[in-house]
């Protein structure tokens, strides 16, 4: 069985008891479900690094990442870094987030929040604007095209901007009609594990200049970002070559230095 299958799997039966814990009722009662979102794919367009910078403890594929870093400490060190988004990994078996994370990450900054997590219900959708956060990740390789379809017309509905991850050619015919602002190609193959950034290099002419073009995964090096960005790339989400720092914070400011 793929990862991604035992993943999903799993994340049916959380949000199963997840909703029964907390009603959508419930949800609606957060104090941040009527706050307005920021926009992710606007601060991409500003901004002329596109940094979205992750906080990752650990992965299906590496294991502990850094679990000594505290979430508050990373996020304002990330803000002040200057990154145009902060990724908050809230999925707790796989890779030991959790949604208070994205509560916590939301009461220190104002940066845009992505949240990212295995989405296979529209209970997440909810959950996530109650939680605080701006955007949501849609893997088109868990979801069919009418998830796909319900799910960013519902985040749309709600405020929330969708973040739709591709790896391939077939998953974008799939979903480029879609009314999403931002496509993510993740470089990483999901059978495999294997990094390559030859994945977005094949794929950025294929998506709409119209839509927020991200690249993810395998990004450590300034001169992959400028190459990328040559090819219409306007966001470069990064997670464990910050992570893996002692610093975080530390390490995303340099990184975003040299880039300006």
């Amino acid at each position: 069985m793929m990862i991604l299958d035992t993943i999903t799997t799993y994340k049916r039966q959380e949000v199963a008891a997840a909703k029964k814990a907390f009603p959508l009722k419930m949800l609606g009662q957060s104090v941040y479900f009527d706050r307005k979102c920021h926009s992710l794919s606007q601060a991409l367009r500003n901004s002329a690094t596109g940094i979205i910078a992750e906080h990752k403890r650990r992965s299906p594929s590496k294991k502990i990442i850094n679990d000594q870093a505290t979430l508050p400490d990373v996020v304002s060190a990330y803000a002040q870094a200057g990154v145009s988004g902060i990724s908050v990994l809230t999925d707790t078996k796989f890779f030991g987030g959790a949604l208070t994370d994205l509560l916590l990450a939301r009461s220190t900054v104002k940066t845009a929040l992505l949240r990212k997590d295995f989405i296979v219900d529209a209970y997440q959708i909810y959950e996530s604007k109650a939680y605080g956060a701006d955007a949501i990740l849609l893997i088109a390789a868990c979801l069919s095209e009418a998830q796909l379809q319900e799910y960013s017309d519902l985040a749309t509905t709600l405020g929330l901007e969708v973040l739709l991850e591709i790896h391939n050619d077939e998953e974008l015919e799939r979903v480029q009609h879609l009314p999403v602002a931002m496509i993510g190609v993740n470089n990483r193959n999901l059978k495999t594990f294997e990094v390559s950034i030859t994945t977005s290099e094949t794929l950025a002419d294929r998506i709409p200049d119209t839509i927020v073009k991200i690249t993810e995964s395998g990004i450590s090096e300034i001169d992959t970002v400028s190459s990328l960005r040559n090819m219409g790339y306007q966001g470069f989400l990064m997670g464990e070559h910050f992570m893996k720092q002692q610093d975080p914070g530390v390490a995303a400011h340099n990184f975003i230095q040299q880039l300006l």
